[in-house]
């Protein structure tokens, strides 16, 4: 049995506890605290985490402990229901989601949701709510962003041989047939399977390199849109970067037709808030796709942090993720990620630049 508590009446037992500035992250369950201590109660025998969902003790009752073995050795017994002798929640869900992702990678077919949750011991909601928490995406989603890149992979490796590599690529990643693929291919490629297999040799892409007033502009254009819109000081460096994003393509100078695009462009930096009424061609995984259709859903004017922004995509634990997706972007303003700002409203974390976001915020600010 647990040791009893002796020698103090409760009401003082009560005031000690109640001191303890663990008391107070008891009553408000903050799972911050698990692993940090645990608390017994001793009318019940047992000892918990300090977020366990059970109703709060009474103070004279309680005792804290640094570790789950104190806790033991005082005769305590673990809850049940918080489990406080094994992994938190947090890292026990992690496991379970990454077995998941692995499961999915090694699977042929995409597993269906009902399959995973069988997997997975889980009911198919808690499932689907618990993949998307943690990963930012349906695991519909995950499964065709790694079918995607194991399709790019077979063909970046099977770049020098004939089309009987592309169907082995396309067999290999998962599709149940070439006709699948192909009415896909867009979205999964950004192109068709043979242009990406020859790193865009195919590709005609029209640029020009002008200058605005944050300072050198490139704009460059596919035939399905708008695939490119940097910023920077140097332009020699911007056209180095369009030839690494594009390495094999057929980079076409600016035509009369096309200054009037970049026109357009320039206004749109100039004055952000107009928008942009141009087909955009956007090419990124699944989940940089999300956050950059997210980003073109905050209004001008207004600014979100990366904290709120995982938020909306139903992914709270992936700010990072989200981060890394905003620094991806290469449709500069056209994709506003100069709208997101730090938790404390601190500006940071601009691919051009600081300086370069606050123009942006103060111009939109003004209109």
């Amino acid at each position: 049995m647990p040791r009893a508590i002796s020698g103090i009446s409760k009401g003082a037992r009560a005031r000690e506890v109640t001191s303890d500035p663990r008391w107070a992250q008891l009553v408000a369950r903050v799972a911050a605290a698990d692993g940090v201590f645990v608390y017994s109660v001793r009318t019940t025998g047992v000892y918990c985490r300090p977020s366990c969902g059970a109703r709060a003790p009474r103070p004279e009752n309680v005792a804290f402990y640094t570790s789950p073995s104190q806790a033991e050795a005082s005769g305590f017994r673990a809850c049940k229901r918080c489990k406080p002798n094994e992994p938190p929640a947090s890292e026990r869900n992690a496991a379970l989601i990454a077995k998941l992702c692995r499961h999915i990678e090694q699977s042929g077919d995409a597993p269906s949701l009902d399959a995973l949750a069988s997997h997975a011991g889980l009911s198919v909601y808690h499932l689907h709510r618990l993949f998307k928490q943690l990963t930012g995406l349906t695991p519909k989603a995950y499964a065709d962003a790694h079918r995607a890149k194991r399709v790019r992979d077979a063909l970046t490796h099977d770049s020098g041989r004939d089309r009987a590599s592309v169907i082995e690529a396309v067999f290999g990643a998962g599709f149940s047939s070439t006709g699948r693929f192909y009415e896909a291919s867009n979205g999964v490629l950004g192109m068709t399977p043979t242009t990406f297999r020859k790193g865009g040799i195919d590709m005609k892409i029209r640029f020009a390199i002008g200058q605005c007033s944050l300072g050198a502009i490139l704009v460059a254009a596919s035939d399905k849109g708008v695939c490119a819109i940097l910023l920077g000081d140097d332009p020699d460096e911007l056209a180095h970067d369009l030839e690494r994003r594009f390495p094999k393509a057929q980079l076409v100078g600016a035509d009369a037709p096309f200054e009037a695009l970049v026109a357009k462009v320039v206004g749109l930096v100039e004055a952000p808030s107009i928008g942009l009424d141009l087909p955009l061609d956007v090419r990124g995984t699944a989940f940089q796709q999300r956050v950059w259709q997210a980003l073109r859903a905050i209004p001008a004017g207004t600014t979100v942090s990366y904290a709120e922004l995982a938020d909306r995509l139903g992914a709270k634990s992936a700010v990072r993720a989200v981060a890394s997706a905003c620094g991806a972007n290469a449709l500069a303003v056209a994709i506003p990620c100069h709208r997101v700002v730090r938790t404390d409203g601190a500006l940071s974390g601009y691919r051009w630049g600081v300086e370069r976001k606050r123009a942006l915020l103060t111009r939109e600010s003004r209109s």
